[in-house]
């Protein structure tokens, strides 16, 4: 059941704020007696009540009186409140990243070949966007056939939206397709690569008929090899990803002659 509390007021503020609600204007002996908060303690739940604009006191009258401020109004006034604290905390939390991604980019990398998978169409986006969003230089796309990263799904969404911000922050990406799999691209793939990624200078796509298999190389020094789903067309089973800078060098190694004769593509 959603509270006062969980909008920041104390339990005594809590009780407090609604009690004069109820009660209207009245002094602060007849609110501890209405709202079961200690006659010690009322003053200062007061205070804190008028410094969040959520009750106004009435000074001329002897003994003082207070009243509540309109509930919508208070309830405005709360939720403004916790969001300035919310954007002040996430802003602390992005220094801390910001520190911590220097410091820890600082380590020395382990040069020891090491691989993993993920299986499963949602599983395998996860694996690929994480390592799209690792790319600091370069990203080599090729594709044989139509895959679910070439869709116009919620996990293409994903994808595209790691290949761009990837373009971004300056990394470079080659896309290698076969002419049969151009041939059979969704109208919003077709769409979306005019008006993002065409006119970008970092961004290029050909096509060559000499493209076997689907896989990514990301900087030069992972590959990230897709496996088909055997029995669904057009969808991902599995993601391999292998991060050993002598193996990638030998897929790019295949990659370029291909690159160099392949024709450039305009939609």
């Amino acid at each position: 059941m959603a509270s006062l509390r969980d909008l920041g007021l104390s339990e005594y503020e809590a009780r407090a704020y609604r009690s004069l609600l109820e009660a209207g204007p009245t002094t602060a002996k007849e609110l501890s007696r209405a709202s079961d908060v200690p006659m010690g303690r009322i003053y200062d739940v007061l205070n804190s009540l008028e410094t969040h604009s959520l009750a106004r006191s009435q000074t001329a009258s002897r003994p003082k009186k207070y009243v509540a401020v309109e509930s919508e109004t208070a309830l405005d006034r709360l939720l403004d409140d916790k969001k300035a604290e919310l954007e002040q905390q996430a802003e602390q939390y992005e220094a801390i990243v910001d520190d911590l991604v220097d410091e820890l980019d600082a380590a020395e990398p382990v040069e020891e070949p090491f691989w993993t998978a993920a299986v499963g169409p949602a599983e395998a986006v996860d694996l690929q966007v994480e390592r799209l969003d690792a790319a600091d230089e370069s990203i080599v796309i090729v594709a044989s056939s139509l895959v679910q990263q070439f869709d116009a799904d919620d996990l293409a969404a994903r994808f595209t939206a790691a290949l761009e911000a990837a373009l971004e922050r300056g990394v470079s990406v080659s896309v290698l397709l076969t002419p049969q799999l151009v041939d059979t691209l969704p109208e919003t793939v077709g769409e979306r690569y005019r008006t993002i990624y065409q006119p970008h200078e970092r961004f290029e796509t050909r096509t060559s008929p000499e493209v076997s298999g689907t896989f990514e190389i990301i900087d030069d020094t992972e590959v990230c090899i897709e496996v088909p789903h055997p029995l669904t067309q057009d969808e991902t089973f599995a993601v391999i990803d292998l991060k050993d800078p002598e193996f990638a060098a030998n897929v790019r190694a295949e990659f370029e002659p291909r690159w160099e004769h392949a024709k450039r593509l305009r939609l």
